[in-house]
């Protein structure tokens, strides 16, 4: 089957493997689409970069290189393993990708996002999404409802990403939230905080091409370089400021401003990877009460909650999902990396 291989830095290669076989507690997914994540760009460009240890086999899934990529994807059950109960062929379902240890201090609380040996299919596993089959434990498919299509099954994940991060805001619906960066999990955090009913949300990014795209799904929007946020911020709020941020940026203003403009007692959610380290002077926390949280990944629970709100419509793929064969993967790939586009899915049968 045709495949989107790994092998090591910027040498990804789509090229023919074996097709995976099934084992007792599994199910055989044909894939139909996988999307292409910022996780992906770090380990093609900067593998140590991306906390991924490919010199020695994975301490929960024993995996090492190469390793099919796609950890983002959807596809229909066409096998069955030994003792799979509740998962018929011709299911369509998307993919809960984590493996994680169990034992850890944060699997014991459940924290199974959070595994201190956490392991994804896809990144450090026997297999992922951008290939023709793949094989996965029965536990970690989320059957999709008629109305949801393996392409929105596909966004289920990095959507979940964000949804994640609005649960740990614990914002409510008469609340002001700003969100810095309109990429992929910016888009998902404004359309998780629309399915929970927050109405004042304003959305701050620097590009202009990025301002259009997520404007038209009907943002209001600023431009934090060349317009006045706290002004903005102050408006929409009635003067109070924002009750939440989200750094969905990666970049050190997107925390700076996030904090200097919440009310006291506020809360930022980091759920953007920094790649560079920063200096704030944690006297503004103590100063007004304010907090700032990490949002890693997603539990299932959060692949059921954006699920149940793409069967509601409130998901909509226009101006910033586009789709590529297989073999253009690498492409798109520097096509990311290179600033342009929102996000793209890899079709893995084409």
């Amino acid at each position: 089957m045709k495949a989107a291989v790994f092998h090591a830095q910027e040498d990804l290669r789509v090229e023919e493997v074996d097709e995976p076989t099934v084992a007792a507690g599994q199910v055989k997914l044909r894939n139909a689409f996988a999307g292409i994540c910022g996780s992906d760009l770090h380990v093609y460009y900067t593998p140590e970069a991306a906390g991924l240890d490919f010199d020695h086999p994975h301490p929960v899934t024993g995996a090492t290189l190469p390793q099919i990529l796609g950890h983002e994807f959807a596809g229909t059950v066409v096998e069955v393993g030994e003792g799979v109960d509740g998962v018929s062929v011709g299911d369509r379902a998307a993919v809960w990708p984590v493996y994680y240890c169990g034992e850890c201090p944060a699997c014991e609380k459940g924290m199974f996002n959070a595994c201190q040996k956490i392991g994804f299919h896809g990144l450090s596993s026997h297999g992922g999404g951008m290939s023709e089959y793949t094989t996965v434990p029965a536990s970690m498919l989320h059957v999709l409802p008629e109305n949801v299509d393996l392409r929105m099954g596909a966004l289920v994940e990095p959507m979940s990403v964000a949804w994640h991060a609005v649960t740990r805001s614990s914002v409510t619906e008469d609340q002001t939230a700003v969100i810095a960066g309109a990429g992929p999990i910016g888009i998902g955090v404004w359309f998780a905080l629309k399915a929970s009913g927050v109405r004042n949300v304003l959305v701050s990014e620097p590009s202009a091409a990025r301002r259009e795209t997520i404007a038209a799904l009907g943002a209001t929007v600023v431009d934090p370089v060349e317009g006045d946020l706290a002004a903005a911020i102050a408006e929409l709020s009635g003067g109070r400021g924002a009750d939440v941020a989200f750094d969905a940026a990666g970049a050190g203003p997107a925390i700076t401003s996030g904090l200097a403009n919440l009310v006291p007692g506020g809360r930022l959610v980091v759920v953007a990877i920094h790649e560079r380290p920063m200096e704030f002077s944690p006297t503004q926390l103590v100063m007004a009460e304010t907090e700032i949280a990490g949002a890693l990944a997603y539990l299932p629970a959060d692949f059921d909650a954006v699920i149940e709100a793409m069967s509601r419509g409130v998901y909509d793929t226009t101006g910033w999902v586009e789709e590529v064969p297989i073999d253009g993967v690498v492409a798109a790939i520097e096509k990311l990396r290179g600033g342009a586009g929102a996000k793209i899915l890899v079709r893995s049968d084409a």
